[in-house]
């Protein structure tokens, strides 16, 4: 992907709030708009990821910002929703047919476990069709078959925690303790409490533009879009192993990761920080695995070298991640986007990862779908 550029981002905060969505995902249009120098007339392209809210979710939103007459397009992929829209985004410019293009996560999740989604009538029969039971069996495998222990889940959490002190769009800035992880009330043997993210209520917003574009409008140290990879489940993807355990199963994020790699012609060696979707703690570990960042077996062993930690070599979710911003479903790929943006800008404040030149995300949506996103600065472009 060589056209493409972030030229602008923007967001709400991660929490819960008297707001509408749609004034949520107005908050954060209204801002990327800004930050690219462009009013809501110049885009020819809305798309809009949203999970839970009404019929014209993205046309509602956007009658707050303005009423271009322009296509505005819903996207809905779970948790990949806005990583969806990114990619279709990304896409259209690409080939010539958008030069700017908003992309806009917005959601409002009610209180409580997300349950019944995407799951098959007889998972959600047996009492299986809710997410934190599929997390905890994915953690149950992770401990069996590596080194890693319970105490290695509650430092993911702390580690977390700790980068989202500074992070003002977080929804919890408190530190936490190992031992107040492991104490907190057990949901699914392995995972706590506090080894689980809250879904909850947030948006944020990218503006896309061509290279060509941002160079027309003189748009000040533009980060590239490198790779926006999507895949959807193929026939030996498994997101746990819910009903047998096949030795051999491909996993979605890998295959995403690998897809965009090849694209961004990078390696694993060459990414300076990670946003990646931890839903719970085990989910990060898995993540390192799967995004190529270590091998099999040293999930635990990447993690306990404090790499993953800002000021290591890897910094992984430097914002706090899910755990500690909470995750509006259809706005947390595009939440990642905006860290990693500021990031390469050198704009993150205490959390600036020093030197970061190419950074990636990543999302999953209900074990359907899996999005990698790879972004460099100036800095970090290959000609």
């Amino acid at each position: 992907m060589e056209r493409v550029v972030v030229a602008g981002v923007g967001i709400h905060p991660f929490g819960r709030f008297e707001a509408d969505y749609r004034q949520l995902g107005a908050v954060a249009a209204r801002e990327a708009l800004v930050d690219a120098g462009v009013g809501f007339d110049d885009v020819e392209l809305t798309l809009v990821g949203n999970v839970g809210a009404e019929m014209a979710k993205g046309q509602n939103v956007m009658d707050l910002v303005g009423r271009s007459g322009r296509p505005i397009i819903n996207v809905e992929s779970a948790c990949g929703s806005s990583g969806s829209a990114l990619f279709l985004g990304a896409q259209l410019i690409e080939s010539g047919a958008h030069d700017i293009v908003l992309c806009l996560g917005v959601e409002k999740a009610p209180r409580g476990f997300i349950a019944a989604s995407g799951y098959s009538p007889w998972q959600i029969e047996a009492g299986l069709g809710v997410n934190p039971v599929y997390f905890a069996l994915a953690a149950q495998e992770l401990l069996e078959e590596t080194d890693a222990t319970v105490e290695d889940l509650a430092d993911v959490s702390v580690k977390n925690h700790g980068h989202a002190v500074d992070n003002p769009n977080a929804m919890y800035r408190k530190p936490v303790t190992r031992e107040e992880v492991l104490t907190s009330r057990m949901v699914c043997p392995p995972l706590t409490l506090l080894m689980l993210c809250a879904p909850n209520e947030g948006a944020a917003a990218a503006v896309l533009m061509s290279n060509e574009e941002a160079k027309r409008r003189g748009i000040p140290a533009p980060v590239g879009l490198r790779a926006v990879s999507l895949v959807s489940k193929g026939p030996d993807d498994w997101f746990v192993p819910a009903v047998a355990f096949p030795p051999h199963r491909s996993s979605l994020t890998a295959r995403a990761a690998e897809l965009a790699y090849e694209e961004a012609e990078v390696d694993p060696a060459d990414i300076d920080l990670v946003e990646c979707q931890d839903t719970d703690s085990g989910s990060e570990l898995l993540a390192y695995r799967d995004l190529g960042l270590c091998k099999a077996g040293d999930e635990a062993a990447l993690l306990r070298s404090g790499d993953t930690a800002l000021g290591g070599r890897l910094p992984v979710n430097a914002s706090g991640g899910l755990l500690s911003k909470g995750e509006p479903l259809g706005a947390s790929g595009l939440g990642q986007v905006y860290e990693l943006t500021q990031q390469l800008r050198g704009r993150a404040g205490s959390r600036q990862v020093r030197g970061a030149r190419v950074a990636v995300s990543h999302v999953m949506g209900a074990g359907h779908v899996a999005s990698v996103v790879v972004l460099a600065g100036a800095a970090g472009r290959s000609e």
